[in-house]
């Protein structure tokens, strides 16, 4: 590591470096210590297709904060990380990959293709997670878990047969969500709702007996095709007569009746539906009811099949185009109406998803869904922010049966077989030898493979090695904090709790930490098309992991979303070179004279505010991080560092450093410890720039990230100090703003009149209010009666600073009065185009507004210059 501390603040110098010392320091380990409290984080696992983005260096950075925090206070620390197999995007790469080698799945078969997806994920899998160390990620990469590992995959299983032989899991027949360019079910958390442009089409359906026809709209007249009853509801009068009789399918001929059910809405529409159950959810459930036949008109592709008649093989919108204009020609079409309304598209790849009965797999969600809602009402787990506990409880309570099969070669694949003989279904963790009803060993193993989410709902306890009863999952399970997005509530959090708490009997965790977006300086969210989402890596390489970090935390609260814009980067960069300089400014002045690294036995007033200023910030950004409020204690560094100790108590530490006796030295003392500590508190924000100034200082232990987190002593507060150093400040800082509005440089200096009834305090601060205040002497007094001299107001004193030590008067009049005419010919020729009628008339609003703008500008000038000059008069 580095001894010396660079000239100039270049974190592509040491980042890399430093990343690497804490790695083979083994430092991010976290074994079973009994005589400490365990604390952990399961890392939200990306996808192995992933590249990092700006939302990961947000959530990782969340994350990291807080385990370096806990770290440092003494917890045994565990941030599990690990990665997602991503089901259906990892196969669409590899089957991409092989379009243009034109292969397919077929020609290698299942054996082939799994064994062509092993070497992709061994090639590419790791990728995001090489990206993640870049942002200074303190994972414990020796826990690195995987969701098709063995242990995960030992996991699954299990859940899956002990769920099955309770009756949790079944396999039915039933209308799914169908991704026709992804070609497998997806679940109702996985489909998005898009509002698109679409038609309502008005049909006419004629009644066998010739008595007339209903009238009704639809949005997909191609799924007339498998209509099997239109629908009325019973209380609706002017269908009574028609409930019961059969209608002629339009284009088909079919033969299909009229139904009563209250699913249909008497004021919505003409109040009459048509009723397609192999298409659509709310059908589907009307066909139970009435026993309707399910007629199947479309392939996994959404091409029209068999059933589609001549339609067959048309893709869905061509056969739309066919039958639409096949119905009007028939006589069949009323009317079209523009209409918009919500699509469900496929969360994946954007598609729209359509609707169809399937045979697939599902877990009965009401009977697990009730001890999730429990939980989070009882606060076994803690929703932060609150507000979102709303959004969990609508989704819960309202849940519907979770389709888990997938139509996928890549992932868990179900461990369910299938006798040829007998037709008997035989659940099991490990391959039957034989059917256990017929006792035929002709066996063969379901095609599909288990959803996404179904693996990494179990990731919280599988990954601590569940179901075998470990010593860390008995340690480290419950976990304490889930840092997550919250738009991914459905998808993980939801599954996380019912699951951990079917199979552990425990919530998987005792906090769930939302947070928002990254969006950018517009306030968009950032997406490929509009091209405004920065490369993390780009940015890191220009500006340092750190200085992404702290914009990334600065600002930040639950829930809420975040902006990223160029010029907030520059400014966290600039803070770490204020940090930076700081330190190198300490370096010069304890380099050689062995210093040591705690405070001295005799502290001075200012050496007390500094250290009970920062006992005070300790304090507080302890309690805010116990808060996850990350944004106000990283806000609360910043200023402790910027104001306090680089801008303040570095400036008031000089009149003592630049002497060689024992008070000198004490402040070199204060000056290396306070750096010290702030080091420390910033550690977990920034953990780079800290840890290499904090390699060059003196200090115990290998790194910063194993020293103990600054907090709250008793014995550093010194509030009545705190109050005479900062009464002092106070006018410092007023006699530099007045100085500063009448541009008087700090190098004329002035004699200070202080009247005060705090006499000793401003005697004691004589030097610094000459020294800062560019006072070339100092009187205090309780009162004084001085003319010709400017008057500085504070809530502890008045001061008089004589105008005529201040200014030349005659030749500040001049400069002044000089100034008031230029301004005056300005304003005069923005308000002669303001007052000229071809101009208003012709010229753009814009420059219009801007020469508005100007005028209002010189305006206040002019009052401002003429206030200056009537106080020098």
């Amino acid at each position: 590591m580095a001894k010396e501390l660079a000239k100039s603040y270049k974190p592509s110098e040491f980042e890399d470096r430093i990343y690497d010392f804490w790695m083979k320091g083994n430092y991010f380990h976290a074994e079973v210590d009994k005589d400490k409290k365990p604390y952990t984080i399961v890392m939200p696992p990306p996808n192995i297709t992933g590249q990092l983005h700006i939302g990961h260096a947000l959530d990782l950075t969340l994350q990291d904060t807080l385990i370096r925090w806990r770290r440092m206070q003494g917890y045994a620390a565990l941030w599990l990380p690990g990665t997602d197999h991503a089901s259906i995007a990892t196969e669409a790469k590899i089957v991409e990959a092989m379009r243009k080698e034109g292969v397919t799945k077929d020609d290698l078969g299942r054996e082939g293709f799994l064994k062509r997806a092993w070497e992709w994920k061994e090639e590419y899998g790791g990728r995001i997670t090489r990206q993640f160390r870049k942002l200074g990620s303190s994972c414990d990469w020796q826990r690195e878990r995987f969701t098709m590992d063995e242990g995960c995959s030992k996991a699954v299983k299990e859940v899956f047969v002990k769920l099955y032989n309770k009756g949790l899991i079944y396999r039915g027949e039933r209308i799914i969500n169908w991704c026709p360019h992804c070609c497998t079910s997806i679940s109702d958390a996985e489909v998005d709702f898009a509002e698109q442009e679409g038609f309502f089409w008005h049909l006419r359906y004629p009644l066998k007996d010739g008595s007339g026809y209903v009238e009704l709209a639809t949005t997909r007249p191609e799924t007339l095709l498998g209509d099997t009853a239109v629908a009325v509801n019973p209380d609706d009068e002017r269908y009574k007569d028609i409930v019961g009789k059969t209608l002629i399918l339009p284009l088909v001929g079919r033969e299909i009746p009229v139904v009563a059910d209250a699913y249909v809405e008497k004021d919505f529409g003409t109040g009459v539906v048509k009723i397609t159950p192999a298409h659509d959810p709310n059908d589907f459930e009307v066909g139970l009811r009435h026993n309707l036949e399910v007629i199947n008109v479309m392939d996994d592709t959404a091409h029209m099949n068999e059933n589609a008649g001549k339609y067959q093989g048309m893709d869905r919108y061509e056969c739309r185009e066919a039958i639409v204009k096949d119905l009007e020609e028939g006589g069949f079409l009323v009317k079209i109406e523009p209409h918009t309304h919500n699509v469900g598209t496929c969360y994946r790849c954007k598609t729209t998803v359509e609707p169809r009965v399937s045979k697939q797999w599902f877990v009965k969600m009401e009977p697990l869904a009730k001890p999730a809602i429990k939980c989070v009402k009882e606060k076994q787990t803690q929703i932060i922010p609150e507000r979102f506990e709303k959004v969990y409880y609508h989704w819960m309570e309202n849940i519907k049966d979770w389709c888990i099969s997938r139509q996928l070669w890549w992932g868990h694949r179900i461990p369910a077989w299938y006798c040829d003989d007998c037709g008997e279904v035989i659940v099991a963790k490990e391959t039957p030898v034989a059917c256990p009803k017929c006792g035929k060993n002709h066996l063969h193993q379901d095609e599909d493979t288990l959803d996404t989410w179904f693996s990494s709902a179990l990731w919280p306890f599988s990954t601590l090695g569940w179901p075998d009863k470990t010593p860390e999952l008995e340690y480290f399970y419950p976990t304490n904090t889930l840092v997550t997005g919250y738009d991914i509530i459905f998808f993980w959090v939801a599954r996380m709790i019912f699951s951990a708490i079917e199979q552990t009997g425990e919530a998987p965790f005792k906090t769930v930490f939302m947070h928002g977006i990254v969006r950018d300086e517009l306030g968009r969210k950032m997406s490929k098309s509009l091209g405004n989402g920065p490369d993390p890596i780009d940015v890191i390489n220009r500006y340092g992991a750190d200085a992404l970090r702290f914009l990334l935390v600065t600002g930040n609260s639950p829930g809420n979303d975040i902006r990223y814009s160029e010029k907030r980067i520059e400014a966290c960069a600039n803070f770490a070179n204020k940090l930076w300089n700081a330190a190198r400014y300490v370096h010069m002045n304890i380099d050689d004279y062995n210093v040591e690294n705690k405070l001295p036995d005799t502290l001075t007033t200012e050496d007390k505010w500094i250290v009970s200023k920062f006992n005070t910030v300790a304090k507080e950004v302890n309690e805010n991080l116990e808060k996850f409020e990350l944004g106000i204690a990283v806000q609360k560094v910043y200023e402790f560092i910027w104001d306090c100790y680089c801008d303040w108590y570095i400036e008031l530490a000089k009149t003592r450093l630049s002497g060689d006796g024992e008070d000198a030295q004490n402040a070199r003392q204060v000056l290396l410890y306070v750096l010290d500590q702030i080091l420390r508190l910033l550690h977990p924000f920034m953990p780079y720039v800290t840890e290499e100034i904090w390699q060059t200082i003196p200090h115990e232990g290998e790194t910063v990230m194993l020293a103990k987190y600054p907090e709250f002593k008793a014995e550093l507060d010194f509030p009545k100090d705190v109050a005479e150093m900062e009464r002092v400040m106070d006018a410092i800082r007023a006699i530099r703003n007045r100085r500063s509005e009448m541009n008087v440089p700090p190098s004329r200096k002035a004699k200070v009149y202080v009247a005060t009834k705090f006499a000793d305090t401003f005697t004691n601060g004589t030097p610094f209010i000459q020294k800062l205040a560019s006072a070339n002497e100092v009187e205090v007094a309780e009162s004084f009666d001085i003319e010709g001299a400017v008057t500085v107001v504070t809530a502890d004193a008045k001061i008089y600073i004589p105008l005529s030590e201040l200014v030349d008067k005659d030749a500040e009049l001049a400069r002044l009065n000089k100034e008031l005419e230029q301004v005056k010919k300005r304003l005069a020729q923005s308000e002669g185009k303001l007052n000229n009628a071809g101009f208003v008339a012709k010229a753009p609003e814009a420059v219009i507004e801007k020469v508005k703008g100007q005028a209002a500008k010189e305006r206040e000038q002019i009052a401002l210059i003429t206030a200056a000059i009537d106080a020098l008069k």
